[in-house]
């Protein structure tokens, strides 16, 4: 796209989050930081002087800013609130946008940018960084294999006792729109399978201290016949599950385990005939070097190759809706009291 020099990209928002951002786009061979934008002008000269950009154009108005610069791409790391208008403005300047999780706010804001993006030409893709996880890339390529046979069964659950303090404290669905996308997307990940239905129930126990739901425990039927349960809390103290959750994954032929961390297990059938079955272990190849990995930094990589080759990101746009429809389906489930269609929201 830009075949004089590495891309030119904009960074809008300049708080907390953008610090991973930066880092990753100083790994990142082929982009450079033109531009910041924050509506705290001293948050986004806070930045450009500790990560010593060279000479940014800073402002507190995103239009401005990219008439100013006239980059390639734009990098949304606002508030999801934001999201939409951030990514139809660059958009509408003819800029492909890397976003921060969530997708959007909403379903109806998903499915505006989604249709945005389309309509562009350009790409619109999500950080989504812990599916560029080098251990859950090994599982990932091991199922696709077909070692386990088809799968049938994915069951998940991520326990932590997170003692954040500030407006998570205050935050409603705070499990489910804060965190759980990131596992939903991991499911989607392992399984190739995309949501159909869920039901889920949300719940804050005796002794939280949210305000407001912070356990919650969701069934999803998804696409080939798979069934996805998912069970978490924000407030469980002791034998804390790692930021990965804890998973067990049942094909037809066997079982794989991972604990989150290093731990991977896997069972397949050996002999069949008897009550049960006999089984042998079976080891998960190690990481392929042509495994995509590397958290923010693989996903920027994988960005900035895709805007240059015309190629399609992995978590583009019109993809990650699909996580994004786990989470306000699961969500929208617990307020009704019963099973909602995925498909019907992402649809609209």
């Amino acid at each position: 796209m830009n075949g004089s020099g590495p891309l030119k990209a904009v960074l809008c928002g300049c708080g907390g989050m953008s610090a991973a951002w930066l880092k990753a786009a100083a790994q990142t061979e082929g982009v450079r930081i033109a531009g910041l934008v924050d509506i705290r002008e001293e948050s986004a000269r806070r930045r450009a002087d500790e990560f010593s950009l060279e000479a940014p154009i800073i402002g507190t108005d995103l239009s401005t800013v990219l008439d100013a610069v006239k980059p390639d791409v734009v990098f949304d790391c606002t508030v999801p609130e934001a999201h939409t208008t951030v990514t139809l403005t660059a958009l509408g300047r003819g800029c492909h946008v890397l976003g921060e999780k969530p997708l959007a706010d909403s379903m109806e804001n998903a499915r505006r940018a989604v249709a945005a993006a389309r309509k562009s030409g350009k790409l619109y893709a999500v950080i989504q960084n812990r599916r560029y996880d080098r251990r859950i890339r090994r599982i990932a390529r091991f199922l696709a294999s077909g070692a386990l046979g088809p799968i049938t069964t994915v069951n998940s659950d991520f326990y932590i006792g997170a003692h954040f303090g500030g407006f998570r404290d205050r935050m409603e669905h705070v499990l489910l729109l804060d965190m759980a996308i990131h596992t939903f997307d991991q499911a989607r990940l392992l399984t190739e399978a995309n949501p159909l239905s869920v039901y889920c129930k949300e719940w804050n126990p005796v002794g939280s201290w949210y305000d407001h739901d912070a356990a919650a425990v969701a069934v999803f039927e998804m696409t080939g016949g798979i069934v996805y349960t998912y069970r978490g809390s924000w407030c469980s103290e002791g034998l804390n599950t790692s930021w990965e959750a804890e998973w067990r994954i049942v094909g037809r032929r066997g079982t794989l385990y991972w604990d989150g961390g290093d731990q991977i297990r896997a069972e397949v059938v050996k002999g069949a005939g008897g009550f049960r079955s006999e089984v042998e272990a079976v080891e998960v190849p190690p990481e392929d070097p042509s495994d995509p990995f590397g958290g923010h930094v693989g996903l920027m990589r994988e960005f900035v190759d895709c805007v240059n080759e015309g190629r399609i990101p992995e978590t583009v746009c019109w993809d990650n809706i699909q996580s994004l429809g786990m989470v306000f389906g699961a969500i929208e489930s617990a307020r009704q009291k019963r099973e909602v269609s995925i498909t019907r929201l992402i649809s609209g």
